[in-house]
């Protein structure tokens, strides 16, 4: 059975979740609440108008960032980044970067769970340094981008959504996240679970025993 957790309940073993990653549902999306889930391998993810859920599958979907190939590079993404004239910014607009990923339609899904609370909690986290965000602007337009949890203490990026308006705009602000967090010596960006779209651009999945060694290392 499923804990329905009250405010001030903390969370069960992640690797207690379900066979299909449900681990819990309720509690709250307070500052406290997400970086404790965060820090613990736990992430939110429910349909607009349903209880809280929080999530803790097995395998986990990652980009390998001590591999040599973390990301998949094709020759017209190569190209599209050298040719298109994108200017790639951090942090500049936050807000507009998770209100275009809540718009984007996804196969499967009716709605978006990127909803108006989801939305004023990840906005607090900005503010407070810890969610962050790539832009990609052509001219004064953003196009395409990113924004995730920072785990810099762990050398871990949460990637929550992304979107593109623009030919690779987002695929474009993943590669300069890659690059960025190599340089940094980063281990991993948790892309949460799978599907057939990360898996082309090189994510893979790892057990979440594996995954959680290496976010408590």
């Amino acid at each position: 059975m499923i804990p329905f957790l009250q405010t001030n309940d903390p969370f069960p073993d992640p690797r207690k979740a379900a066979d299909h990653g449900l681990l819990a549902a309720g509690a709250d999306l307070s500052l406290e609440r997400l970086l404790d889930a965060y820090n613990k391998g736990i992430f939110p993810w429910y349909d607009d108008g349903d209880p809280i859920c929080w999530w803790s599958p097995d395998p986990r979907m990652v980009f390998n960032l001590r591999s040599e190939t973390p990301m998949k590079i094709s020759k017209s993404l190569r190209q599209s980044r050298r040719n298109k004239g994108y200017e790639i910014r951090e942090n500049s607009c936050f807000d507009d970067v998770i209100k275009n990923c809540s718009k984007v339609k996804r196969k499967g899904e009716q709605g978006t769970w990127i909803n108006d609370d989801m939305i004023a909690a990840y906005v607090h986290l900005h503010k407070m340094g810890v969610a962050k965000c790539i832009e990609v602007f052509s001219g004064d337009k953003l196009v395409g981008g990113l924004y995730g949890i920072d785990l810099n203490q762990k050398g871990i990026f949460c990637g929550e959504s992304m979107f593109s308006r623009a030919t690779d705009a987002s695929k474009i602000a993943l590669w300069y996240l890659i690059e960025k967090l190599q340089s940094q010596e980063y281990k991993l960006i948790d892309a949460q679970v799978y599907n057939d779209h990360l898996a082309s651009l090189g994510a893979v999945e790892i057990d979440r025993e594996v995954f959680l060694s290496q976010l408590n290392e």
